[in-house]
């Protein structure tokens, strides 16, 4: 029976798909690194260009304003208009360039946590390719062990439907459940003592004692729906499980988990009858040494 401790490998998943989903948002953060870049780059560029374009509207500026007011020097209409022409194309030249350098700084300075948008995308699209690469290497959860293992290679391993590849069984303290009636639990505490007797361990009874006792019980809850309830659900009286915790050490017998038992707890209330119940569990136990093969 295959083992495992906790972080054990399991099973392995073909790796080279998500390998390569890996190496494309590797290289599109990259590209997307190299593309911020080039926006510092534009907006030194664009920041060159605007004052280029605000030394060329300067002169013109001031022709115009030199023809406009005249004084000494006498100008037609026709060049005063062409001059201030000029003017206003230099000056809707910056204006234009002004717009595009708010622009290309507004592109490279926004940021995410300190990261270009495209960047941050990029960077989280990585991040999701490494996580499911590292999950192709499917560990155990706690310490435990692999029953009726029926993977092989080759088999496809899906999230839909949902078929587990494998049985894990966790290495932890095998829990006893009794069920009891409704009536019971007014005579069923934590700590009351309480007797074990498997049919698989004939002529034995181990003392334990009563663990955790359920508030709630499944016929308590319902499940939302598009559909009114009806009253079958009320008919069916739920029995109450209830921890019960062993005393005395059976791992010498090697019980499988879910093996049946029989329990019977002894409360404060008529005492005086608990002998008489320790001897009818020991005579059942006595009566498992009769068995049939089936």
């Amino acid at each position: 029976m295959p083992t495992a401790v906790l972080g054990g490998v399991l099973f392995k998943i073909d790796p080279k798909p998500y390998a390569a989903v890996v190496e494309q948002k590797r290289a599109l953060l990259a590209e997307g690194s190299q593309s911020v870049l080039g926006l510092e780059t534009a907006v030194a560029a664009t920041r060159a260009r605007v004052v280029e374009l605000t030394a060329n509207m300067d002169p013109s500026q001031s022709n115009f304003l030199r023809y406009q007011r005249g004084g000494t020097e006498v100008f037609s209409q026709a060049d005063i208009e062409n001059k201030e022409q000029l003017y206003l194309t230099n000056k809707a030249a910056v204006e234009r360039a002004d717009a595009d350098l708010d622009s290309a700084r507004l592109a490279f300075q926004s940021e995410i946590d300190g990261d270009n948008p495209q960047v941050a995308r990029y960077r989280t699209d990585l991040d999701k390719a490494r996580y499911d690469l590292e999950r192709t290497v499917v560990r155990a959860p706690t310490s435990g062990y692999v029953t009726q293992l029926l993977l092989r290679p080759g088999m496809r391993a899906v999230s839909l439907p949902l078929r587990p590849v494998m049985v894990f069984v966790h290495d932890e303290t095998t829990l006893i459940v009794a069920a009891f009636r409704q009536n019971s639990l007014m005579r069923i505490q934590t700590g009351f003592e309480a007797v074990v007797v498997f049919p698989s361990i004939p002529g034995r009874t181990f003392a334990a004692k009563v663990g955790t006792v359920p508030a709630v019980i499944p016929e308590g809850q319902v499940q939302a729906g598009a559909v009114l309830l009806g009253t079958e659900i009320f008919q069916k009286i739920g029995r109450v499980p209830v921890q019960i915790v062993l005393d005395d050490d059976i791992s010498e017998f090697n019980l499988p988990s879910g093996s049946r038992a029989q329990v019977a707890v002894y409360s404060d209330s008529f005492s005086q009858l608990s002998i008489m119940r320790k001897i009818l569990l020991r005579m059942s136990s006595w009566q498992n040494y009769l068995f049939f093969f089936h």
